[in-house]
């Protein structure tokens, strides 16, 4: 389960809102995700967050049918994949709402946002995607 620390209190903080934060770089230009706290780019830390806007297309997929790690073994199967976000960066989610039938290399995809955890007191909204609607 991801743990939010105070560099990433302010993602997991969207993300429970609704919406996705990406780092972008001012001396570059370019956005970054997993998030921090220097650009893997230029190497600059004049980054800061800015609010992502929730399109990607699919990059490539597997269906995970086993999974002994909590909580993932109670989900199986689920399709994890990896998907372009429309600002550039690459990431590692999973995808919800479809067939397995129906996944298309470059599909259009939105983020959604999907609890982790069985505590509610303490749950995490984590961002997946779905198809585009």
């Amino acid at each position: 389960m991801p743990e939010a620390d105070a560099f990433s209190r302010a993602y997991w903080e969207a993300a429970a809102e609704g919406w996705i934060l990406l780092r972008h770089c001012a001396a570059c230009g370019r956005d970054h995700h997993y998030p921090r706290e220097f650009c893997p780019h230029c190497w600059s830390e004049d980054v800061g967050w800015r609010q992502g806007s929730g399109r990607a297309t699919l990059y490539t997929w597997s269906v995970v049918h086993r999974n002994d790690l909590p909580p993932f073994g109670a989900r199986t199967p689920y399709v994890a994949a990896v998907v372009d976000l429309a600002e550039g960066p690459r990431m590692m989610t999973e995808i919800v709402e479809c067939e397995e039938s129906a996944l298309r290399i470059g599909m259009e995809l939105e983020v959604t946002f999907q609890a982790a955890g069985a505590d509610p007191a303490t749950e995490v909204r984590v961002p997946v995607f779905r198809p585009r609607r």
